[in-house]
């Protein structure tokens, strides 16, 4: 994929159409049992909401960078979900119908490490003409401004047969391509679509038919397409995935993941990254690598989630042994999500911070002892302007790419990002660490950041100092004068 790709995503226009979700994260921490019944006690430490089902096909098209119409069904109480879109660059909410005789389809998580429970929140009756004959009005205007039509059918009926006819017969019309992702086991109501994206469970379902092998899920999918008349993109777990066109060769893709933690919402990405390369006139084996490539990346993250297009070309560029980022600056949106998951998945965060301009045998010791106490360490660097207002006018001696490239190659560092504040204490907050490092010259009293850290049953390391290291002791050495940066 080249840069020029990026560049034409900004401009193409996906709609999806669908069952709008909200998904609802409740992290804490489990510390006892609770003495009215044998289950545990969740205390509570934060709360996010994330777009589900369609809605996160939605958030994942704006994730690569091109732009969406969505148009679904929300109840009166719908507020969340579209503050949760806003917050991902939707604004333009005009295709989402209210309906007050439903809410809105909410799925609460309660996390602590892993999954506790998930309740759900729906209401599943049949919609009304009214509501049934709005949602095809606003469908036909999103699909009239969209290069590709996206249906997320979620089985929570939105996609009625009236819809699902209109949308495909009137995109059919438009000449724009329909990509469907289905739950339903009759998948006739899909009949006429451009690609039907089944995972290997639904197309059991569907057919009746075994499809562990190549040859068994070729004829699965062959009665699908008998039926439906649409290539099939069927995604098979561990074995990739395949595509059957509805003529010639089928092609096979293996599995691109690195580090499955989550499955959630991996077929919405799919979905998306699917639509996205089609609308850019990419090639269809381009862009379902892609597809299978951004579904590699977005099942290492916790919970339902989205990839950008960066992601995509750096995972798969570092799979190909062409990249490493292992210590990479990232920004700090990047490390609050990458903490994020790497607290959901149970490992100790570290946290050291500074301005590392000269580095000497003290910042290795420093790093070291906090990478030995933690299972991933976070290296925060003041920005250039920080350095030179806490340091003066000719500091720093390196720039802060350069600081961070060096610090990022150390052994034990596994993510740099830099603030510009005078102190980390912002920075400290959004990454939640558990373990806070200092050289052994401060007190707890005195380290920044250090209650917030305790008071989450964190800690705080006083890492032994190394004599006569300092940067600013180098510098003074120095025979040549400090040039002002």
């Amino acid at each position: 994929m080249s840069d020029a790709i990026a560049d034409r995503i900004a401009k193409v226009r996906v709609a999806v159409i669908g069952d709008l979700m909200l998904d609802v994260y409740l992290d804490g921490v489990i510390e006892r049992i609770s003495p009215e019944a044998p289950v545990p006690v969740v205390r509570a430490r934060d709360q996010r909401h994330v777009p589900g089902g369609a809605a996160n096909v939605a958030a994942n098209v704006l994730a690569f960078g091109a732009q969406v119409d969505i148009v679904g069904l929300i109840g009166c109480d719908g507020k969340d979900l579209a503050d949760a879109l806003a917050a991902r660059g939707y604004v333009d909410q005009g295709g989402m119908v209210v309906d007050s005789s439903r809410r809105t389809i909410r799925k609460q998580r309660i996390t602590a490490g892993q999954q506790v429970v998930r309740i759900d929140f729906e209401d599943l009756h049949p919609l009304s003409v009214e509501i049934e004959q709005a949602l095809i009005q606003r469908a036909t205007a999103a699909m009239a401004s969209a290069d590709v039509v996206v249906l997320s059918d979620y089985g929570k009926g939105v996609l009625t047969d009236a819809l699902l006819a209109a949308v495909i017969a009137g995109a059919k019309t438009m000449g724009k391509p329909v990509i469907v992702d289905p739950k339903r086991r009759d998948l006739s109501g899909y009949c006429g679509a451009t690609v039907i994206t089944p995972n290997r469970g639904e197309l059991v379902a569907a057919t009746r038919m075994r499809c562990e092998t190549d040859d068994e899920a070729q004829a699965a999918v062959a009665s699908v397409q008998a039926i439906c008349g649409s290539a099939v993109l069927l995604t098979r777990s561990e074995k990739g995935m395949s595509f059957y066109p509805t003529t010639g060769q089928v092609l096979h893709f293996p599995a691109r993941a690195r580090e499955v933690f989550d499955v959630s919402g991996a077929g919405d990405t799919v979905v998306a990254a699917l639509a996205v390369m089609l609308a850019c006139d990419e090639p269809i084996d381009a862009a379902i690598r892609f597809a299978n490539d951004a579904a590699g990346v977005v099942v290492g993250k916790a919970g339902t989630a989205t990839v950008s297009f960066a992601e995509v070309i750096e995972a798969t560029a570092k799979a190909d042994g062409h990249l490493s980022i292992d210590g990479a600056l990232v920004s700090r949106t990047e490390a609050i999500e990458t903490c994020r998951r790497w607290t959901a998945q149970g490992l100790s965060i570290g946290f050291a911070n500074g301005c590392f301009d000269l580095i000497h045998p003290g910042h290795i010791s420093l790093i070291h002892q906090a990478s030995a106490a933690c299972d991933r360490l976070v290296i925060a660097l003041n920005t250039d302007a920080s350095v030179q207002r806490l340091k003066g006018s000719s500091r720093p001696i390196q720039n802060e790419v350069a600081r961070a490239q060096v610090i990022g190659s150390i052994k034990g560092v596994d993510l740099v990002t830099l603030f510009d504040e005078d102190t980390p204490l912002e920075l400290i907050e959004a990454l939640q660490p558990d373990v806070l490092v200092k050289g052994a010259d401060y007190t707890i009293d005195t380290v920044v950041g250090a209650d917030l850290v305790m008071a989450r049953n964190g800690r705080v390391l006083l890492a032994d100092l190394t004599l006569g290291q300092s940067s600013s002791r180098l510098i003074s050495r120095m025979t040549v004068p400090v040039p002002d940066v």
